[in-house]
């Protein structure tokens, strides 16, 4: 097989294989108490659905999410979660809705990234001439095939590295919060005290009455 022709079918096969999927790469801010839904549509029967989210910032990194169907069945839930990477299929044509909850909090703000990735699984066709090409077709189809899947998992670890990062930097940040007020309160409480003690000495020494005068 020629170069420019084989180049031209490894093109032909990363084509296909992008129109296979679509996704969306969001963040979202979650006040207290509130709750937020997103929305994916499947276009047929047996499409694959990715979901994958993780809790940021916020307090124990944790959030509550549900999944429903068109037909407004759960299908998928969980509560007080850290982070989660989800496969599921379509089975219903229509729109299926991803929330989150953050009931659980009273003061604090939750930040959390999510994916949501809907999919055909692809199939191959048979060559339309016998013996036409197909044995180089296939081999190009699965070196494609792994080449996507070792794309995914570098992607999925990205991911994981990105949350460690974001959650130890909000410890940090937190911490840091922490010791800079406890600073402030303990410098208050030592001007306070010295205050108050020179107060009562100045008020032991200068207090006039006659029971007190030498």
């Amino acid at each position: 097989m020629s170069s420019p022709f084989r180049l031209f079918s490894s093109f032909l096969v990363f084509l296909y294989l992008s129109t296979l999927a679509y996704a969306s790469a969001l963040t979202t801010s979650l006040s207290p108490n509130e709750r937020v839904c997103f929305y994916a549509d499947v276009d047929k029967a047996g499409e694959k659905i990715g979901f994958y989210f993780a809790v940021q910032s916020g307090g124990s990194f944790d959030i509550d999410f549900d999944i429903k169907d068109p037909n407004q069945k759960v299908i998928l839930d969980g509560k007080r979660e850290r982070q989660g990477d989800y496969v599921l299929t379509g089975n219903t044509v229509g729109e299926y809705a991803f929330c989150f909850e953050n009931d659980m909090s009273t003061l604090t703000d939750k930040l959390v990234d999510f994916d949501i990735m809907v999919e055909s699984e692809p199939r191959r066709e048979a060559p339309a001439k016998a013996g036409q090409i197909s044995e180089h077709t296939s081999a190009l189809e699965e070196s494609v095939f792994r080449l996507n899947g070792m794309l995914m998992n570098i992607k999925r670890m990205q991911k994981q590295h990105h949350t460690a990062e974001n959650r130890g930097f909000s410890i940090v940040k937190s911490t840091q919060n922490r010791l800079f007020w406890y600073a402030v309160l303990e410098t208050l409480g030592i001007i306070g005290m010295a205050v108050l003690q020179v107060y009562i000495l100045q008020t032991f020494f200068t207090k006039t009455g006659r029971k007190y005068k030498v």
